[in-house]
């Protein structure tokens, strides 16, 4: 069986064209042990007005379908000089 990490990793994958259809794309920083996932928007997302909404209604929700045990699905925090 799948971890988490792995399962999570393949359920962003399956997200991905949707924002690389706006020119955006999804990283996965981090699952912690109580269910939130850490990502990181990169191309037309990043800094987008609507990031907060495509985080919460459009990757939080598909990936709270596919793996209930998820908990939250956070924005990570950008790293100076990257």
């Amino acid at each position: 069986m799948a971890t988490l990490q792995e399962r999570v990793a393949q359920a962003i994958g399956d997200i991905r064209p949707m924002l690389q259809a706006d020119g955006g794309d999804i990283e996965l920083v981090e699952v912690a042990s109580d269910g939130v996932v850490k990502v990181r928007l990169h191309g037309a997302c990043r800094g987008c007005p609507h990031a907060a909404m495509t985080i919460k209604r459009g990757v939080e929700a598909r990936l709270r379908e596919a793996i209930p045990e998820i908990a939250a699905v956070e924005l990570a925090k950008e790293v100076e000089g990257v």
